[in-house]
């Protein structure tokens, strides 16, 4: 462990951080609101901050181990969730508390999308441009940004992307160096961004608008400038956009790399997790629309088409955008709806939920288990797109599992034992430790009313969600503090 090192990254970034804040400010006099004095208040203390961690130790420099990356991450959501609530807190408009301040940010960092505001289209527009710039920044891992940032700054990178990104795919980089990965990563990231902001300029939202949903679009984090979502707007162009940017947002961005440099749509093809991805959603989109419509909650095709697959698509991604209050459709369906976020996007992509290979991976670690309760002797591999996987990755995945259940169990005894009744603990930590946002019941619509201790656990699971449970509960294991 290095602790100076550490101590070092995190100052530096507190004030690479810091001028996050500054497009706010320039927004803030734009539009002549009353945040300005918030904004400038927060960017000084971050810069300050940053500042004073980094300048006693600014001449250690070391190469990052594996455990000290680990740190870096976790230390970095910790601090940038509480840094970015700042300017909420010191917010004229908002009067938020402390924790209501510190949700909102950890939601938008980890693309959740969970709010506790309401109100929406009376604040600042300063305000709203920064929850959703909060989204974007979080919807790829600022880590990712760092690793191509830090290098020049004297700081390896691999650890730091090892520790941002555990699972299957943990080791797989689209460039011999990291940070062209990072790089690559990004240039992608923004070109959809720029994509999507200017086709729904197009279809008829007003720029700051298509900017802030396209933000919130693709890094598949659902906030949204308006109480009503994306429903507000009442344009199916708009929706339909948004429906093909978040499917988008959910593949594998490494897919979307290789289809790039080989001018080619066959990364796509031969994709396992990619078409069972589009089978799920497929299919669920099928028997929403076909509900919808048998039990008259809309009473044309086109009206249960048109909700039915956008909702689907946005819980199913991990989104959360709304079209219609989905939470109070009939029967089993906004049941239905939330399972699917335990799915969500695939390995790689801005998506939450457990991630499509590793859905694959349990079915099919599963099947093997009944077909060796046959054939106790024979020798099964467990296979995607034709080549078997590690038996470590199997067990990875087992005990990712594992420990998600585990952790999902310990979360919802505490929810409850707080006070919430079953559905609004079950679905409340269900969309924040998939990090969709929307829940059932009580938090169906958003999480103003639920208690302060309740919001602090799901604070801790939509960081336990965004860093894909590995991340957060090794730093938590006494054994990884022995020398």
């Amino acid at each position: 462990m290095q602790p100076l090192v550490i101590l070092r990254i995190i100052g530096l970034l507190l004030m690479i951080f810091s001028t996050t804040v500054m497009p706010s400010i320039i927004v803030s006099w734009w539009y002549h609101d009353s945040e300005m004095a918030a904004f400038a208040n927060a960017f000084l203390v971050i810069l300050l901050s940053g500042f004073v961690i980094w300048f006693p130790v600014r001449n250690k420099q070391h190469d990052l181990r594996i455990r000290d990356g680990f740190i870096v991450v976790v230390l970095f959501w910790f601090v940038f969730g509480l840094v970015g609530s700042l300017p909420l807190y010191f917010s004229n408009s908002l009067h938020a508390s402390f924790t209501d301040a510190l949700f909102e940010s950890i939601s938008a960092l980890t693309t959740t999308g969970a709010t506790v505001f309401i109100g929406l289209d009376d604040l600042p527009r300063s305000l709203l441009y920064y929850r959703q710039q909060l989204q974007w920044l979080g919807g790829m891992g600022i880590i990712v940004l760092a690793v191509a940032v830090l290098p020049m700054l004297g700081i390896g990178g691999m650890q730091l992307y090892r520790a941002e990104t555990p699972g299957p795919i943990k080791d797989s980089k689209l460039t011999p160096r990291i940070t062209e990965t990072a790089k690559a990563l990004w240039y992608i990231y923004l070109g959809l961004t720029i994509a999507c902001a200017w086709v729904y300029w197009f279809a008829g939202m007003t720029p700051f608008d298509a900017l802030g949903h396209s933000f919130s679009t693709v890094a598949i984090g659902g906030f949204s400038t308006h109480d009503a979502s994306i429903g507000y707007f009442n344009s199916r162009l708009i929706e339909s956009i948004a429906s093909f940017f978040m499917l988008i947002a959910g593949i594998n961005f490494a897919l979307h790399f290789s289809a790039i440099r080989t001018s080619s749509l066959k990364p796509y093809q031969f994709d396992v997790e990619f078409r069972v991805y589009l089978a799920i959603l497929a299919f669920a989109s099928m028997v929403s629309v076909s509900y919808l419509y048998f039990t008259e909650t809309f009473t044309t095709w086109s009206d249960a088409m048109h909700h039915g697959i956008f909702q689907t698509i946005s819980i199913g991604t991990t989104t959360g955008f709304t079209t219609s209050d989905y939470y109070n459709w009939p029967g089993f369906l906004p049941v239905m709806l939330l399972f699917l976020s335990f799915v969500g996007g695939c390995a790689g992509s801005t998506g939450g939920g457990m991630k499509v290979i590793r859905v694959i991976l349990l079915f099919k670690q599963g099947v093997r288990e009944i077909f060796r309760l046959i054939h106790p002797s024979a020798q099964i591999p467990v296979k995607i797109g034709g080549k078997a996987m590690p038996e470590n990755v199997s067990n990875a995945i087992w005990g990712f599992f594992a420990l998600y259940v585990a952790s999902f169990s310990v979360m919802m005894l505490f929810l409850m034992a707080s006070g919430l009744d079953q559905v609004t603990a079950f679905s409340a930590l269900a969309a924040c430790l998939n990090n969709l946002g929307p829940g059932l019941g009580d938090v169906g619509a958003n999480y103003k009313d639920i208690n302060y201790f309740s919001k602090w656990v799901l604070c801790f699971a939509m960081l336990l969600g965004r860093l894909e449970i590995f991340t957060l509960l090794v730093v938590l294991t006494p054994a990884f503090w022995r020398r």
